[in-house]
């Protein structure tokens, strides 16, 4: 490259870095304003007043049933309460789950080197005051596993991703909770 194309290249990205930061200032007035009815921080104080956390501990966490529905529920409660104690509950979360296996991989004589697991979580959050659905959809969540010749080393695989699957719906229960009670009054 001659030192010409050089000195164009470079005034072309000298203009497309000026025309990204003049961008840039001009979304920033709009976005100053929105602390009073747009947009809020998460884990901030929530329409009510009360800060997120507080009203995430006042979710009840319903049994889910299964090994990792166990492990779902765990991991949301301690993500609400920090490991702390649940508040008096205002609000149910319901969760039914779906798990399925797709081997991956697969050899000519029918041996899979590999399995996806994955997980559909159906959930409601329940006001209790009114037993009335506030919030509701659902989570999906997948983790690939090897397969191996030693029986111990495939279960000890498909609880690991199990383990991570169940841990990616908890964050995502979490974070969609947290999304309605942050507005919630």
């Amino acid at each position: 490259m001659s030192s010409l194309e050089g000195q164009h290249s470079a005034s072309r990205m000298s203009r497309r870095s000026l025309v990204a930061g003049v961008s840039l200032l001009a979304l920033l007035p709009p976005l100053a304003g929105c602390s009073d009815g747009g947009l809020r921080p998460l884990y901030g104080v929530s329409a009510s007043g009360a800060r997120v956390e507080e009203r995430l501990a006042q979710l009840d966490v319903a049994p889910i049933p299964g090994r990792v529905g166990q492990r779902i529920r765990n991991e949301v409660i301690f993500q609400n309460t920090g490991g702390g104690n649940q508040l008096p509950p205002t609000h149910r979360l319901e969760v039914a789950i779906k798990e399925t296996v797709l081997s991956t991989l697969v050899r000519p004589d029918g041996e899979s080197f590999g399995q996806i697991y994955a997980i559909e979580a159906s959930f409601r959050i329940i006001k209790l005051s009114d037993n009335r659905v506030v919030l509701q959809g659902t989570s999906h969540a997948r983790a690939a596993f090897e397969r191996f010749q030693s029986v111990y080393s495939n279960v000890r695989a498909r609880e690991d991703a199990e383990n991570r699957a169940a841990r990616t719906i908890a964050d995502d229960l979490k974070t969609r909770a947290a999304t309605y009670m942050s507005g919630a009054a």
